[in-house]
Order: structure tokens, then sequence, then C-alpha cells
């Protein structure tokens, strides 16, 4: 399928690592020109340097907390002085920070949780559009989570910020469908890397980080969790980036000209809604 993907202008939030860093990949085997958005500079360098190997036009590292305004608004005016445009735009940026109840959760912890994932993705959109209104085309692909379609009561506000991403999405492609803009979500369910390769310092899969650690895998603690999620799967492997990359890039092609507003699961079965 040709995808007409070839020399856009796509940016990827959070594409230094794991769904991001093989989102990345996928666009840069369509030739795109890419710049990765992350608070990881040294990862998105190594992450460029693989798409470049893979056939991205170009690939721009631009360090960026989606979190604040101002770096996300200085990352956009970078990438329109240097490409004139703005075709795609993957918000991708996200990350669990829940403890197992939310009567447990500070409210210092439940505002970075809704900062990272709801309030990045608006900080990007808000910042990218007027571009895209302008070119009168655009594609967002928005990341949430099963989570936030199902609900998960030990991940509480991360399911609510997710939701809300998936509400957000709808919205705004209702509001600008019209200017030839399209706007999606995919929604995977928990995405384990493959690789130390794919794990920057800024990944929430990253070992210190505690929450997936990557370096346990032969833990007793680790596996019996594993076996227990691999339980309620249709498809009975656990999800891996390379399982959503292609989703990402489906959405943002010619390919799905007549799609906005959707939500789509890449979760193994463990839900059918």
């Amino acid at each position: 399928m040709e995808t007409g993907l070839k020399g856009k202008v796509v940016i990827v939030t959070g594409g230094a690592s794991t769904i991001g860093r093989a989102t990345v990949l996928a666009f840069a085997k369509e030739g795109s020109k890419i710049i990765i958005a992350d608070i990881d500079e040294p990862q998105g360098q190594k992450t460029a340097s693989k798409a470049k190997e893979l056939g991205a036009e170009t690939v721009m590292v631009i360090k960026t907390d989606v979190t604040h305004v101002d770096e996300v608004d200085n990352m956009v005016k970078t990438v329109i002085k240097e490409f004139g445009a703005i075709d795609v735009l993957v918000n991708n940026v996200g990350r669990p920070y829940d403890k197992d109840l939310v009567s447990e959760e500070t409210k210092e912890l439940i505002a970075e949780e809704m900062g990272v994932n709801l309030m990045g993705t608006i900080n990007c959109t808000k910042a990218i559009l007027p571009h895209m209104i302008q070119a009168g085309k655009g594609n967002i692909v928005n990341i949430g989570s099963e989570a936030g379609r199902a609900g998960d009561p030990a991940r509480v506000i991360y399911s609510t910020s997710k939701g809300a991403v998936i509400s957000f999405t709808k919205a705004v492609a209702q509001g600008v469908g019209r200017q030839g803009i399209r706007v999606n979500c995919i929604c995977p369910n928990t995405i384990m890397p493959t690789s130390r390769e794919e794990v920057g310092d800024g990944s929430a899969f990253h070992p210190r980080t505690g929450i997936f650690n990557v370096a346990s895998r032969t833990d007793p603690k680790y596996m019996g969790k594993r076996e227990k999620a691999l339980e309620r799967l249709a498809i009975s492997r656990m999800g891996k980036p390379a399982d959503v990359a292609p989703a990402v890039v489906f959405l943002a092609s010619e390919g799905a000209s007549y799609i906005t507003g959707q939500t789509l699961s890449i979760n193994g079965g463990i839900s059918m809604i």
C-alpha cells in the first residue's frame, strides 16, 4: 500500500524509547522527515541514528518536556523554521505513576501524571493545530491506553488521564475535520520492550524506575505477574512496541483518509469493546 508519507514532516513525542522509538523507525522506513521530541536527548540520538539507517529522509532530535508550554512552542517553531510544515503529530508521551490505591495518591503525583499523559497531548496539539489549519491538512495520532477504555483499579489516575485522551481525540476530530485534519487514537495494552536497546534513561521501562524492570525478567515475582496477565489474552504473548507502530503509520497514511475520531485497541484481545 502506498502510504503517501515519503518526505512528510512527522513529529513523535517521546520518540526515543519503546513505542515512540518503534514508531520513529516505522516512519523512517517510509522515508519521512522525522522529529523526535523527547526529554531523553542521548537516547533520542541513538534512535535517530537507527532511523537514518532505515531510510528516513532526515531526523532531528529536539529536547522537549511536553508539560512545559514554552518548550513545546519552541519545538514547533524550530520545526516550522526548518521544514515549513508539520504533516503528522504523534502524541506518544505517557507513563504510569500510580500507587495501588487511589487513596494513596498525593496531589503532586496526580498533577504530574495528568500533566504528562493528558496536558502533554493538549499542549502539543494546541501548538501544532494552527499550522495544520493554515495548510488545510494534517494528521494527529494520540496514544491512549486500554486502561483508558476499560479502567484499571491499580492505575486509577493513569486510566483517567488516558480516558481523557480518548475524549480529547473525538472532540478535536469533530472540530477540525472540515479543515482537512484527521485525529485518531490508539490504545495499547501493556507493551513490553524486547531489548535494552529500546529503553532510554527517560523511559518508564528503565530498570531504575522500578515500574517495569527490564533487567528482572527472571524474577519470580515479575514472572508470576506476567503469567497471570497472559492468561487474560486471546493472543498468548505480551505486546511489543513493533505491534503498535504499524497502526500509527496506517492512521497517518493516505490509506486511512476516511478515518477520524476513532479509537483502535491493540491489546492482544484482553478486551473486545
